[in-house]
């Protein structure tokens, strides 16, 4: 005997609703600033340096969205959003945020300083977003390839945070803003 067919249209965009909500949930699940459970040894001075690293990766990476965005204002909007979430990132690997979300951006750009890589932003806003592409495509590589020996709490918060880092290039050259 067979089972009559589900009523139920196909449920393809749900499922990726579904996993796109799982993603989040992890992501927040690994966003924990605790120790991790799997350090032994000397593991745990490996990762308080590689947390402190990704903490000031992404705080320099703030830096030049603050910048971008005080040379362009127009691209307030469209990146607002992308800096807040790189900043969540900072203070998941343990930075402490310096200055309120809604803090002027300038102020922001100035206080990460120029040894952070936040240099003279392009003309051209076109320009601009290719420059803030290009910094979150190189980390988002370099954290990948940091993954290994890592334990298993900082391994997944940083491939998370990797992963949106990844999320953020695809918006910057493909999104039409």
């Amino acid at each position: 005997m067979s089972l009559p067919a589900s009523p139920r249209l196909p449920s393809g965009p749900r499922r990726r609703s579904l996993l796109a909500s799982a993603a989040g949930a992890a992501l927040l699940v690994g966003c924990s600033g605790g120790s991790d459970s799997g350090d032994r040894g000397g593991e745990p001075s490996a990762s308080k340096r590689a947390r402190a690293r990704a903490a000031r990766d992404s705080e320099s990476l703030a830096g030049r969205y603050a910048a971008v965005i005080a040379a362009h204002p127009g691209l307030a909007e469209r990146l607002r959003p992308l800096r807040e979430e790189v900043v969540r990132h900072a203070e998941a690997f343990g930075a402490v945020r310096a200055a309120s979300p809604d803090a002027s951006p300038s102020v922001s750009a100035r206080g990460a300083g120029p040894e952070d890589g936040v240099g003279a932003v392009p003309a051209s806003e076109k320009d601009a977003l290719a420059l803030l592409a290009a910094a979150e495509r190189e980390l988002t590589e370099r954290r990948t390839g940091a993954l290994a020996g890592l334990p298993g709490e900082l391994a997944r918060l940083l491939a998370s945070v990797a992963a949106a880092g990844a999320a953020h290039v695809y918006l910057l050259t493909e999104g039409d803003g």
